[in-house]
């Protein structure tokens, strides 16, 4: 059995970025780790709100934007369409990593690299 697992997680690719390979395996062609997507740019944390759409999820974000007048921050939430390839297996809740790829479609340019679990 330990060489089907070695054989499963060879058939991975290298991103070329540190973080794990995924146990499971899929056949998803805009997989970065099972099929020829590239990676590129930069990487973001995020937490998954919505997974209604196939293979595609809703991540929001929140950042903190400085109003000079009142000196001050503010709280700001940009949410995000993202590629979610099967093998993450992502829920509602999940923190998640995710990169900058090419556009796969008219609102989606990133994917989800890393499942960091349930945020807290």
């Amino acid at each position: 059995m330990a060489k089907a697992e070695k054989k499963e997680k060879s058939s991975a690719r290298d991103i070329g970025i540190d973080v794990p390979v995924p146990e499971r395996a899929c056949a998803d062609a805009h997989c970065p780790f099972h099929g020829k997507l590239a990676v590129r740019g930069q990487a973001l944390d995020a937490v998954v709100v919505s997974t209604r759409m196939q293979r595609t999820v809703v991540v929001e974000r929140e950042y903190l934007r400085y109003l000079q007048k009142f000196e001050r921050y503010e709280k700001r939430t940009r949410r995000m369409n993202v590629h979610a390839p099967p093998c993450l297996g992502l829920v509602p809740g999940h923190r998640v990593t995710i990169m900058e790829c090419r556009p796969l479609s008219k609102t989606v340019s990133y994917v989800a690299i890393r499942n960091r679990g349930v945020s807290a």
